[in-house]
């Protein structure tokens, strides 16, 4: 399953943008509102749970310096990764693409399609808050 979330255009240079995502304590300020637990384990690890869902455990799987950040399952049961392009566009202006990339059986993907989509939505929307903290 593969669910790309619309690019977000932020006005700020891409370095500044890859310190923020590499920065995991700051997905806590990209998360939705429906956040029930938001912690960070490690440099490279994060859990947290949304309301009615399981807890999830992201944690680094991959960076290229100030263009790509991929985060993904710790746990093998549901193996995914988030990745987020960051595209540098000049003028201090720079886009984010996240993409969502799962292996699920067919009943899984159906089940969690919906929410992974808003969820990813949540999350390219909240991008504009990298503008907001520096």
């Amino acid at each position: 399953m593969f669910i790309e979330a619309p690019e977000k255009r932020i006005t700020r240079g891409d370095k500044e943008v890859f310190e923020f995502l590499s920065d995991l304590r700051n997905f806590e300020k990209l998360m939705p509102d429906n956040i029930e637990k938001f912690e960070v384990l490690s440099e490279d690890r994060f859990l947290f749970a949304l309301k009615g869902m399981p807890q999830i455990v992201l944690e680094r799987k991959g960076q290229t310096e100030f263009s790509q950040l991929v985060l993904g399952a710790a746990s093998d049961k549901l193996p995914f990764t988030l990745t987020a392009d960051i595209i540098d566009q000049g003028d201090s202006q720079t886009d984010v693409k996240l993409s969502f990339e799962g292996e699920f059986n067919a009943m899984m993907a159906m089940m969690i399609k919906s929410p992974i989509t808003n969820f990813m939505g949540t999350l390219s929307d909240n991008l504009s808050k990298i503008g907001e903290s520096a």
